[in-house]
């Protein structure tokens, strides 16, 4: 019964990953990804997006290459040039036809993360906790928003779960097949993302805490690394893909705007120490924070290394996201997100099997919640903020979904659009502006024109200035941040803050009817 409850569960993440990816436009960093994989394949040469490992972006190109979509060019893309190229072979191909294949390898990968989650976590605390945290996963809106994407984060957390099961699975049943399977999952979740070089003394801390002798430890960890070292190679296509991989370890945020300023809670700066704890709390659903609290007391019920396993990986991730990552959004968080779940199982599985009533009915209604939660906000799962978002200035604005309507006055970047809403606002135009030229904020790298959009590009700084009689569809990220450059501009305009949208279209799209005076 828990396997089949289990399956539903991830079927259910997998319906609402590919149904809410068929609404949605590329996001920002989908055409660079896409270009950049199918260049790998085609040329041998990974100078395109080097500051990412290939993996992530050989699944795509594989996946379209299957589908017939090839490489455009004679030869690798030149320096900056993956977003242009991608949003050619994006537009020429279709988008639809070449997002639903590029997309599909990350939905799998989706569908493997929950697998891992369900398996994984009946091993370190029953079938029960198991369900609970795959419950969770298959309901948060940030794991359904990013799931489907030609990006990083979703697919480094499936691999970084499946490297710490095998390497679980290594200290319960030690063996140089054990050794070997660590290793290559090892090898694989250092392709996702360069920031998986934590793993290695995670894995290191792991090992020795399991009691096992030291130079045991030593052994199988060299192993591991060979066995990882040969999977890099093989993946960068080269006897020397290590070396291209600790060329690319240099090269990470290079592409990165060094004066670039942070926005939260309506401040701009250079950077916000409490950034990740900010977005965490308000990106995340009140349940999935609640479960995972009363997770932390139940984790005694664990065995030590049950419990270390589910706290030490996070602990270091977290660490270094907080010291060492800009501050983009809460897709950098998913991969501990994940083990906030396991902890959250821990949490409903210790509720429903306490016998006592009140803490039933509480599981009860975390779970209900926890459902709400997902949908209400569908398909606009990349917009999502709980209800805190809206309690200390609007709370008249709570809805289904949460408190997604206030998520503008607290952040911007990937937590409110990153460019996905183009096919909506184009419906929204066909039924509400036929024939009429939008002035359009966008931010996105995709051509709006690809979809049909008339519109007459406004940028950032012209924000700052008094609207102009239209119709303006402008992107959330400039809803959130051009108030806040208005108040250190003088004589700026903070007319997104004190104007009314006339609609939102997808969350991500504030429409705004300017009058003539």
């Amino acid at each position: 019964m828990s396997r089949v409850a289990a399956g539903v569960l991830i079927a259910l993440l997998v319906v609402q990953s590919f149904s809410a990816s068929l609404r949605k436009s590329p996001v920002f960093d989908e055409p660079a990804h896409i270009a950049a994989g199918l260049s790998y394949l085609a040329t041998g040469v990974f100078a395109a997006n080097a500051q990412h490992p290939p993996l992530l972006k050989e699944l795509a190109a594989v996946s379209l290459r299957m589908a017939g979509v090839g490489w455009p060019a004679a030869g690798p893309p030149g320096a900056g040039m993956e977003w242009p190229i991608g949003n050619a072979i994006i537009a020429q191909n279709g988008p639809d036809r070449v997002l639903f294949w590029a997309r599909l390898p990350f939905i799998l990968l989706t569908a493997l993360l929950g697998f891992l989650v369900y398996w994984w976590g009946r091993q370190l605390a029953g079938d029960l906790a198991a369900l609970g945290a795959l419950f969770l996963l298959a309901l948060d809106p940030t794991i359904v928003a990013h799931s489907s994407l030609v990006a990083t984060d979703v697919g480094f957390a499936a691999f970084t779960v499946l490297f710490l099961y095998a390497l679980w699975r290594q200290l319960q049943k030690p063996g140089w097949k054990s050794v070997l399977f660590a290793g290559v999952a090892l090898g694989l979740v250092l392709c996702t993302k360069f920031s998986a070089v934590a793993l290695l003394p995670v894995a290191a801390i792991l090992m020795l805490a399991s009691g096992r002798k030291p130079a045991d430890c030593a052994k199988e960890f060299a192993g591991m690394c060979l066995a990882a070292a040969v999977v890099i190679d093989v993946l960068y296509f080269s006897p020397a893909g290590i070396l291209h991989y600790v060329e690319g370890t240099r090269r990470v945020n290079a592409d990165h705007n060094a004066d670039y300023l942070v926005f939260l809670a309506g401040e701009l700066r250079p950077r916000f120490t409490y950034y990740f704890p900010a977005v965490w709390l308000l990106k995340e659903p009140i349940a999935a924070l609640v479960s995972a609290a009363i997770g932390l007391f139940a984790l005694r019920r664990l065995s030590k290394l049950a419990r270390l396993f589910l706290i030490v990986p996070a602990a270091v991730l977290f660490a270094g996201y907080l010291f060492a990552a800009d501050d983009f959004g809460v897709r950098y968080l998913i991969p501990i997100f994940v083990f906030a779940y396991l902890i959250g199982g821990v949490g409903l599985a210790a509720l429903i099997g306490s016998g006592v009533r009140w803490k039933r009915g509480l599981a009860a209604v975390l779970c209900g919640w926890m459902a709400l939660a997902a949908i209400g906000i569908y398909p606009d799962h990349l917009s999502y903020f709980n209800e805190a978002a809206c309690v200390l200035d609007r709370p008249g604005s709570i809805g289904l979904d949460g408190g997604a309507r206030c998520g503008t006055l607290w952040l911007d970047d990937s937590n409110v659009d990153w460019g996905q809403g183009l096919k909506q606002l184009n419906s929204w135009l066909d039924a509400n502006g036929r024939g009429r030229t939008v002035r359009l904020a966008y931010f996105g790298t995709f051509p709006a024109a690809a979809y049909g959009i008339q519109a007459q590009v406004v940028n950032a700084a012209a924000l700052l200035q008094p609207p102009v009689s239209g119709l303006y569809a402008v992107s959330a990220h400039l809803v959130a941040r051009m108030p806040a450059f208005a108040d250190r501009t003088p004589g700026a305009s903070d007319w997104l803050r004190r104007t009314v949208p006339t609609a939102i279209v997808g969350h991500a799209y504030y429409i705004y009817e300017i009058p003539a005076y």
